[in-house]
């Protein structure tokens, strides 16, 4: 199920999966989890290589959203794990993980019918 681009949230997950992009994160999907969820509307779900290629994502969406839009995540955990990182910005929340433990967790499974941001095609630039 795809759904089109329409307000802030959507632009900020958006923002955030396209920075994510630019340091090579791998499979990144928008996901809209706010009728299912009630207290955000989207997750970010991204893998990375290794936890420095993790450690590099999370600062570049962290650097793109405050140089960009001057919003910081509202908490940040797991910035020392080798799973997975969760970057909470309560409208939206990013999940890095490294590629093995995104198979093992597989959130994508539990929200399969949700809509999915197809953001690579609702590039503004």
């Amino acid at each position: 199920m795809q759904k089109n681009t329409q307000t802030k949230s959507d632009f900020l997950a958006i923002l955030a999966a396209r920075a994510a992009e630019e340091k090579l994160a791998i499979e990144t999907l928008v996901i809209d989890v706010g009728e299912v969820i009630g207290i955000t509307d989207f997750f970010v779900i991204t893998s990375c290589n290794n936890r420095r290629h993790m450690e590099t994502v999370r600062e570049e969406i962290e650097s793109t959203l405050f140089n960009l839009e001057n919003i910081k995540p509202i908490r940040t955990e797991g910035k020392e794990s080798n799973q997975w990182v969760l970057i909470d910005y309560g409208i939206f929340v990013v999940h890095i993980f490294d590629r093995e433990w995104r198979s093992f967790y597989n959130l994508e499974r539990l929200w399969l019918d949700q809509p999915i941001l197809n953001w690579k095609e609702d590039q503004d630039d």
